[in-house]
């Protein structure tokens, strides 16, 4: 009895330190130096702590690397919002300084990020401009009964509906914040995307005749072969009050225009978006990329003149393949390529690093190449800074029974002889991989 009793309150310690923030130790005398990645092993701090920033987004400004991701707590609570955007720096993406949580919910039931609201897969841009540093995020807002309470079992027992699909922003005067929460917004409500007007006013009218029921249809992957009516139901179903916002990134191209991507309609199709000249709000102009074939966890990056864009299909918390496409415009066409990863076999050591994710992911992958992203789903594209064509992919194993306990996937890309991305397994690597392959 006396051992479960220590159990039920180490655990309550633990929950306790991640909301309301640890105890003022510096112990980073104790931290070794990492010289290499580890994907999947625990990433730690230099307090000792392991960086909590999932969904993450990564910023290079001023001779540092900036982490801001979804700063987690223990057991399912930690799928919802209770502390905010978690934020750290580096200078050799190896070794991890704690900056803070730099965007923080609220305790005022009357604030937009209440506690419990969810905020997800937060990204920032800097903006030359203003000067400002700009964080767009996902953002589902409470909705019941409880939805204005503070309480903690409140919230655990509020089921959230994703329903409000908003994009957050949030504007900071210095990288390391703190962030202020300007608002959420739905997208381009009464606007169409650019090239699609004129066929898009005709397919509603023929909606109207041949799908009555068309506002209330439910959309699945098997529909992408349907005709273009069909297709264009998707997007016209949330046309007067704006579309949805859900998995999302932001992208700043060579001439300084940025972009939000992200998946809408139900998840059924990506959106991109361009920006304003602050990056504070869109201008208008986007396109549908992948109309009902269901793509989520959008990740964009550049190399010769070449867009290219990983994203996964839609299965929950659980991964799969990973979907790479490229195009010659940010708006497209994007031409699909596949899963571009290689060579991920499960050794025993692998499957025993967390009890909770073997029993619910790893199933029978042992000692077989798996075809699910090394278990992990993709949230960006870090550009290295000072080493041509150098981009490393980074993925979450996401745990949502303990989500507190989610692992990071860093992994190089590679290019093959066809000039296309290649993501292949390595259990340990460094930065030098990048040299080897210029020479």
């Amino acid at each position: 009895m006396k051992k479960i009793n220590c159990m039920i309150l180490g655990a309550a310690a633990l929950l306790l330190c991640c909301c309301v923030g640890a105890p003022d130790v510096n112990t980073s005398a104790y931290v070794p130096k990492s010289k290499a990645f580890t994907p999947g092993k625990i990433l730690l701090d230099n307090n000792g702590r392991h960086v909590n920033a999932h969904g993450a987004g990564f910023l290079y400004d001023n001779g540092r690397y900036y982490m801001f991701g979804e700063h987690k707590v223990g057991g399912t609570l930690g799928n919802k919002s209770i502390v905010g955007v978690h934020c750290y720096s580096s200078e050799d993406l190896y070794n991890w300084r704690d900056e803070g949580i730099v965007l923080e919910m609220s305790r005022d039931p009357e604030s937009p990020i209440v506690i419990g609201t969810i905020i997800e897969r937060p990204k920032v841009i800097f903006n030359q401009k203003t000067g400002k540093y700009v964080m767009w995020f996902h953002m589902e807002s409470r909705a019941g009964p409880r939805a204005k309470s503070t309480n903690i079992d409140d919230i655990i027992a509020e089921k959230p509906s994703y329903k409000t699909a908003k994009a957050g922003l949030a504007v900071a005067d210095k990288v390391d914040g703190p962030y202020k929460f300007v608002g959420a917004y739905r997208l381009n409500a009464g606007k169409y995307p650019m090239g699609d007007e004129s066929r898009m006013k005709q397919s509603r009218e023929k909606l109207d005749k041949e799908y009555p029921n068309w506002r209330k249809m439910q959309f699945k992957p098997s529909d992408k072969n349907k005709d273009d009516i069909y297709k264009d139901a998707s997007f016209l179903k949330y046309f007067e009050e704006g579309q949805f916002l859900r998995d999302m990134t932001l992208f700043v191209d060579d001439d300084l225009k940025a972009y939000l991507i992200c998946a809408s309609e139900d998840n059924a199709t990506l959106h991109i978006n361009e920006l304003s000249d602050d990056y504070q709000s869109l201008t208008g102009h986007f396109a549908r990329v992948f109309p009902l074939e269901f793509n989520e966890a959008p990740a964009v990056f550049k190399r010769d003149g070449k867009y290219f864009m990983l994203s996964s299909h839609c299965t929950g918390w659980a991964p799969n393949p990973l979907r790479v496409a490229v195009s010659d415009s940010i708006y497209g066409p994007w031409k699909p390529l596949g899963d571009r990863t290689r060579g991920f076999n499960v050794s025993e050591s692998d499957r025993k690093v967390n009890p909770v994710l073997n029993k619910q992911y790893w199933r029978d992958a042992a000692d077989s190449q798996t075809k699910d992203t090394f278990k992990s789903q993709s949230t960006y594209v870090i550009k290295v800074n000072g080493k041509k064509d150098a981009f490393i992919y980074v993925g979450d194993r996401w745990t949502p029974r303990d989500a507190i306990d989610g692992r990071y996937i860093f992994l190089p890309i590679e290019w093959d002889c066809d000039g296309l991305p290649v993501i292949r397994w390595y259990g340990l690597w460094d930065l030098s991989i990048f040299d080897k392959k210029q020479k």
